[in-house]
């Protein structure tokens, strides 16, 4: 494939151009061949060469409408590669799903663009194994951040309401070309087992969240006051004086179960 494509400012593109860190990244992953892996941004195929060979099926989508034929003519050969030409923050993943075998999505997001995309892939995870991300560093801190501390927010919440989240491993921006002006890093997403999530409680979680954390510096009796009483907080033993960064994932979802039912 021809290495003239230039890095586009308006697709947020990185190309991940390490070797080491390729082969690394690929270690984390492991795909194997009884499996289906859905790639996320390809850009010039470096994690998709290391993936091709390891996979069972692999489809891989592109918003860059430039690099699609390079990648076809990149793969040719390859019979278990598929190659969409889409927005990821719009594709329908349940359409990619053969036989209810559940899919493994990988993918060096855009990091314009990963905190929508993330909760564009939350909708799927009853589809989906694993989910392995290079993200900005900030991003993977506030996906595994922990009640108390700054980066815990409502990403955070709904992204371990849904799955057991796992930094593995930072990335420095000589890796890239051309080089970001962050770090980056590794995050694993695990989603939890069927059963352990549901559509309501999720829907009610994310409006608790939400209002929550949308005036971070005032108490939960100023910001939640349209939700729930003082009476209620503390019938569920949150004191109404506390602020959202402080409770943790199981205290919001006892806030949850105090809405009504239609809300």
């Amino acid at each position: 494939m021809s290495d003239k494509h230039r890095a586009r400012k308006r697709f947020g593109q990185n190309f991940l151009t390490d070797a080491g860190v390729i082969r690394q990244i690929a270690r984390a992953i492991n795909p194997r061949p009884d499996q289906h892996v859905v790639e996320i941004g390809p850009g010039k195929g470096a994690l998709t060469t290391e993936l091709v060979d390891s996979a069972g099926q692999l489809d891989v989508i592109e918003l860059d409408r430039d690099l699609v034929p390079l990648l076809q003519q990149r793969f040719a050969n390859a019979d278990n590669l598929t190659v969409h030409s889409a927005d990821a923050l719009s594709f329908d993943y349940a359409q990619l799903q053969q036989a209810q075998q559940p899919l493994r999505v990988v993918g060096n997001l855009p990091y314009n663009i990963s905190t929508p995309l993330i909760f564009h892939l939350l909708q799927y995870v009853g589809l989906i194994t694993d989910m392995h991300f290079m993200l900005q560093l900030e991003v993977v801190k506030r996906l595994s951040a922990s009640p108390g501390s700054k980066a815990w927010g409502k990403l955070g919440v709904m992204a371990q309401y849904h799955c057991q989240v796992d930094s593995l491993f930072e990335v420095p921006p000589h890796a890239f070309s051309p080089a970001p002006k962050v770090q980056s890093a590794i995050v694993r997403l695990q989603p939890k087992p069927a059963g352990s999530t549901d559509a309501i409680t999720e829907a009610r979680l994310r409006r608790v969240v939400s209002t929550a954390f949308a005036q971070r510096r005032k108490t939960l009796r100023n910001t939640l006051r349209d939700l729930v009483s003082v009476q209620q907080l503390e019938s569920v033993g949150i004191e109404p004086g506390a602020r959202a960064e402080t409770l943790s994932l199981d205290q919001f979802l006892a806030i949850s179960a105090l809405l009504e039912p239609n809300d």
